[in-house]
């Protein structure tokens, strides 16, 4: 039997991306799985008794402390003498790798989900970009998460072609469509609506993840204002928390909070997020920074359009001009603009919103991505 660990930061993510396909590989594979993540009893408990749990610490940022995370991992790859070693995100992935190298683990794969300094400047990004190396050179196989971000990490020296594939299309986990239940979504639709006073009549633009300058939110809320000027149905329904010192110039979150145009939910619990998307019309997407979009896949299983921007992982998801719309990023102008495209033509809306579920369904949903996954596994464990 073939023992794999799978590796991320924190459990949240683990949940997200890797726990799926952990089941799936110990059922349809036989491989004996190990999770390692940080320690979170209630994760621990939700586990199925055939997948194993390791908490290790780790610390977010850079931090003294990862000297003891790469010395929890060296003694725990020793014991266990893994076949496989799994790691994703960023710190995870460089002390799992810097272990996983020591130990002369076989086969040391890095989920390359992103990449964090795209955003970066000056000496952050310098120390990023070698630390995203030093993983990279520490792993035998990488796999990008879409075709562009590959090209890009090999432009940048990471690593030379050979060593990274994309497995199907791209993507992580992809969409569990029985979850996202399109016969459910009128439901879901009036439910929300109604209970932050949204009208069926409401153009409804939503967005979805964290308020921060480097998701785009700052053009976000100044294409949204100057659009609500001229167009009296329009509506902003942001999902998701708002960070302290998140970037966005304060006179705009000021707007925004004051706004009975716009909506700010908070923080809500992912398994509601299916609710949200069907309340929106049109999702909006404009991140300076993307691994492949999972905001645009679960936008897509519910025929959501999405107005995104045209960089590697974002722009890649759906086909511009067939199932979303593509700008340029950091462009306010440029998103008004594709704002009022779709608000002049309700019959643009519907059609992209068709095209995004038919390629969602295609591409991304999670049995066809499990299989992808299922294969890739087998070709480097088994040959």
């Amino acid at each position: 039997m073939k023992k794999i660990c799978m590796i991320t930061t924190v459990s949240i993510t683990m949940q997200s991306f890797v726990v799926e396909t952990a089941k799936h590989l110990h059922e349809t594979c036989g491989y004996d799985v190990t999770l390692i993540c940080n320690e979170d009893a209630d994760f621990a408990a939700s586990l199925p008794p055939d997948i194993r749990f390791i908490p290790v610490p780790m610390a977010r940022g850079v931090d003294l402390s990862a000297l003891r995370s790469i010395r929890c991992f060296y003694r725990i790859f020793k014991r266990e003498k893994f076949d496989m070693v799994q790691y994703a995100t960023p710190n995870a992935s460089c002390y799992a790798s810097i272990a996983a190298r020591w130990c002369k683990v076989p086969i040391r794969l890095y989920c390359q989900w992103g990449i964090r300094y795209v955003g970066f400047g000056g000496l952050k990004r310098t120390l990023f970009k070698a630390l995203e190396k030093l993983v990279c050179r520490n792993s035998t196989h990488v796999r990008a998460v879409s075709p562009q971000n590959r090209a890009f990490a090999v432009a940048e020296g990471l690593y030379p072609p050979e060593k990274a594939a994309v497995v199907g299309n791209g993507g992580t986990i992809g969409v569990d469509m029985t979850t996202y239940d399109m016969v459910q979504k009128e439901i879901w639709r009036q439910t929300v609506r109604t209970q932050y006073g949204l009208q069926e009549n409401d153009l409804v633009f939503g967005f979805a993840g964290r308020v921060s300058a480097d998701k785009g939110c700052a053009e976000l809320l100044a294409a949204f204002r100057a659009l609500s000027k001229s167009e009296p149905r329009a509506r902003l329904l942001i999902v998701g928390p708002m960070e302290e010192n998140c970037g966005v110039p304060q006179e705009l979150l000021a707007w925004a909070k004051a706004s009975e145009r716009v909506v700010l939910t908070g923080k809500i619990d992912n398994r509601d997020m299916r609710l949200y998307y069907a309340a929106m019309d049109v999702l909006c997407h404009p991140t300076y920074r993307e691994g492949f979009g999972m905001v645009i896949q679960e936008a897509g299983a519910l025929g959501v359009p999405v107005i995104t921007t045209a960089i590697p992982g974002a722009s890649e998801v759906m086909e511009d001009g067939v199932s979303c719309v593509l700008v340029p990023p950091k462009d306010a102008d440029g998103l008004q603009a594709a704002m009022e495209k779709l608000a002049a033509d309700e019959e643009r809306i519907a059609a992209l919103g068709q095209a995004a579920y038919a390629r969602t369904r295609e591409r991304y949903e999670r049995t066809v991505m499990l299989a992808n996954q299922r294969e890739d596994y087998r070709t480097l464990l088994e040959g």
